[in-house]
């Protein structure tokens, strides 16, 4: 199984997110984990589509946006034109998810589900047959370096068996070289990891840890 690794820059040093990109890049990263927080739907603040905007200017990474933000849907296009590569929305967040990922792809790029803790994965059943990825939250969504909640990963091998094939169901949450075998043992297929990766003392042996 390729597991597809997304650093969250979440934990980066934000006076030097460009030299912290291209370290991560150069030990094997493929993607870029951004976290926009709007201190509502989550209680944190993070950053805005002109980071997005400005990130987008400096790498060719894949661009992963995940909205922990009330009214995604007011978002989407300025997210979107700043050069995102996929939009994450939750699903606790909107009335109608099938609308909001429609929105999304009709920019062009691809569209994520994601689900907090507390929520049965049951409930995002109808929408796994048009996102590109489902994201399984493995801490209360907010602050980065929280520890994993391993009841949380039960859901994924329930997401995996009622989702088509070519879905990419990732996990983000307290990963780290442990958590992340349990989580690709049960279906897992890209891995959001911050502080364990920017954190380390050696971020390409701590990418190669997740990817063993």
């Amino acid at each position: 199984m390729n597991i597809i690794i997304s650093p969250s820059i979440l934990s980066a040093d934000f006076a030097n997110l460009e030299r912290d990109i291209n370290l991560v890049k150069d030990a094997g990263a493929k993607w870029l984990h951004i976290d926009v927080m709007d201190g509502h739907f989550v209680p944190n603040i993070t950053i805005g589509a002109p980071v997005v905007k400005s990130l987008r200017k400096v790498t060719d990474l894949f661009l992963d946006v995940h909205l922990m933000i009330d009214n995604p849907q007011k978002f989407i296009k300025p997210f979107a034109e700043a050069g995102s590569d996929l939009i994450t929305f939750h699903y606790e967040a909107v009335n109608n998810p099938s609308e909001l990922i429609s929105l999304i792809q009709n920019f062009g790029i691809k569209a994520g589900i994601s689900i907090k803790p507390n929520t049965p994965p049951e409930k995002i059943f109808p929408y796994v047959g048009s996102v590109d990825l489902v994201l399984v939250m493995t801490v209360d969504p907010g602050f980065g370096g929280q520890s994993f909640i391993h009841d949380c990963a039960s859901k994924i091998p329930v997401i995996k068996e009622n989702s088509p094939e070519n879905l990419i169901i990732q996990v983000d949450g307290g990963i780290n070289n442990v958590t992340s075998k349990i989580c690709t043992s049960l279906g897992a297929n890209s891995l959001v990891a911050g502080s364990y990766i920017f954190n380390s003392d050696n971020i390409n042996q701590a990418i190669q840890s997740l990817l063993s």
